[in-house]
Order: structure tokens, then C-alpha cells, then sequence
């Protein structure tokens, strides 16, 4: 994938889950691979992916821990009378498949070639806050977490930065241990996006310490680009929950982004779930409608689907 990686140099908004090492440490190198368009021997959209196998059907699927995909082009082809040739030739060079399913970027606005393609579209939600001021954004939050969530748990847990991935991990997954479930991701998978993050300077662990016991209370592990800082994971001892600490560590992650890392936005990639949607709504967030585009080619391809599961 040499022109690829060409292209990922000279994008100048190319999200940090499309960039080649990101891609290579959730698919693994050799596991996944894009869609080119041209316009004359250049190439100027791209659309990768990843590709699984089961059985004798070979999918497209979003890897463990890449929330978005879908088509980029660059920006001076973003017009419709440029875009949609350039989408158009994306959707014809995709491989022969069984099925296809991706979270689009916000970046890609327009699914209408893959409409014309039988794909199918459900728009989802994300939530962002632009970042402007530490007033403002203040200002933003509901007033019972400014002032009363955020003052108890800053009354309970310091914030620290850093520390060992492992302990993160175990931290991460206590809620899913709580309701007898696995972690939906694995350690090495972690520690292979983490080496990759870190190497870049485009990672950083939040925890939230117990100021008396200096027990863990909540994680938090932020990436970013240059337009944006992302909430990628986030994780709470439910012993501990009720001391806000999860809500404290949101906070100062969206601070750190707006003061050091200096980026307009933070995404706190999601959720369509209420519980969680209520929290990033009261943090200040406002939705971000993405597209989640999919097809399958065959009946058998659903039927074989759900032995998948």
C-alpha cells in the first residue's frame, strides 16, 4: 500500500484513525487495505479498509478500537462536481466481497455514490465540543456538574497522568468484570495502538487516585490529530462510581486538550446509548451525525452473519 501511505503524508486533515500507522496497529499490517481514486497519475481519495475471513467469505468490517473509516478525499475535492466521480471510482475498486460495514468519518459528508452502489446508510451520533475558552467552556456544563459533581469528586480523587498500560487495562475492564463479561478488546491489541500513539506523541492515560487510599477510581485514554482530541476509552471501578471521578477525568481531559494540545475540537466518540449520551450531553457536548454504510451481497452472507456472533 506504498501510494497509500504517499498520500497519508500529504493530506492535511487525514484523521489519526485513517493514518497508516493506526491502521496497522488495530488491522495489523497486512490486514487491511484501500481504494484509490486518481485524478491524472495522482492520487486524491481514499478509502480504506479491513478485511476479515470467515469461513469462504471475505468481509469489511471496523476494526477493534478505529472508530471511524470510510472514504477521504482532499480537501480541494471536496465540491460535488469533483467529489462524485472521485467517490464513485472509490466504491468501483473495492474488492469482491460478501459484505461491507464502516463508520464514516465526518469528513465524509456525501454517501450518495455508495446509495447508487445498493449500500445503505443509518445516520449515528457522536458528541464534540469545540474548544475556544476554559470560560466558556465552563460555562457549557450542566449546572450540577459544575457545581456539584465536579467540586465532590475533586474533593475525593487527584488527577495523574500517565502510568503503566497494564494497570490501565485492569482498571478499564473492572465494569465489564462486574457484569461478567469479557473486555471487548484484548492487552497486546492495546499495547500495539499504545507503542504506535506513543512513538508519535499523540497519547496520554488520565487516572483519577483516591486521595486518601490511593486507589484507582477511573481511566481515561485520549489520542489526537491535529484538529481534534478523542475520547477513545474510558472506564470506572462501579465500587468507586459514585464518587464522580469519571465526570472529573472528562473534565480534565477537555482541558488538556484545549490548553496544551491547542486543537479546536474534542470528540468524545459517542454514545447512542442514554446513559452515556446524558453524560456527554451535560459535559457540553453537541451531536455530530456520522454515517454507518453498509451492504451485504448475498442472503447467505446474512444467514452466515449470525453465526459470526
Amino acid at each position: 500500500m506504498l501510494p497509500y501511505f504517499h498520500f497519508a503524508e500529504k493530506a492535511p486533515d487525514l484523521p489519526v484513525f485513517l493514518r497508516p500507522y493506526y491502521l496497522d496497529a488495530v488491522c495489523g499490517p497486512g490486514h487491511w487495505s484501500a481504494a484509490l481514486a486518481y485524478h491524472g497519475n495522482e492520487v486524491v481519495g481514499v478509502l480504506p479498509f479491513f478485511i476479515k475471513k470467515k469461513f469462504h467469505w471475505q468481509y469489511v468490517a471496523m476494526p477493534l478500537l478505529c472508530r471511524f473509516m470510510g472514504p477521504y478525499v482532499l480537501p480541494e475535492y471536496r465540491s460535488v462536481r469533483r467529489e462524485m466521480p472521485l467517490l464513485r471510482a472509490l466504491v468501483a475498486d473495492l474488492p469482491p466481497l460478501a459484505a461491507f460495514e464502516q463508520d464514516f468519518h465526518y469528513t465524509a459528508a456525501n454517501w450518495l455514490p455508495f446509495y447508487w452502489a445498493g449500500f445503505r446508510q443509518t445516520t449515528r451520533y457522536s458528541y464534540t465540543v469545540a474548544l475556544t475558552n476554559l470560560a466558556l467552556l465552563r460555562a457549557n456544563l450542566a449546572p450540577d456538574y459544575r457545581n456539584g459533581k465536579l467540586p465532590k469528586a475533586a474533593a475525593q480523587v487527584e488527577i495523574r497522568r500517565g502510568g503503566d498500560l497494564r494497570y490501565f487495562y485492569e482498571v478499564h475492564n473492572r465494569s465489564y468484570e462486574r457484569q461478567g463479561l469479557r473486555a471487548p478488546f484484548s492487552l497486546a491489541l492495546l499495547e500495539r495502538l499504545d507503542q504506535a500513539l506513543a512513538a508519535r506523541s499523540c497519547r496520554e492515560m488520565f487516572w483519577a487516585i483516591d486521595r486518601d487510599t490511593g486507589a484507582p477510581h477511573a481511566v481515561a485514554y485520549v489520542i489526537w490529530d491535529e484538529r481534534s482530541a478523542y475520547y477513545l476509552l474510558a472506564g470506572e471501578d462501579p465500587v468507586l462510581r459514585a464518587s464522580g471521578a469519571g465526570i472529573l477525568l472528562a473534565w480534565e481531559a477537555m482541558r488538556f486538550a484545549l490548553e496544551e494540545l491547542r486543537v479546536p475540537t474534542f470528540d468524545f466518540l459517542g454514545s447512542m446509548l442514554p446513559a452515556i449520551e446524558r453524560v456527554r450531553r451535560q459535559l457540553g457536548g453537541q451531536p455530530q451525525p456520522y454515517f454507518r454504510v453498509q451492504k451485504e451481497w448475498s442472503l447467505l452472507w446474512r444467514i452466515g452473519k449470525r453465526l459470526l456472533r
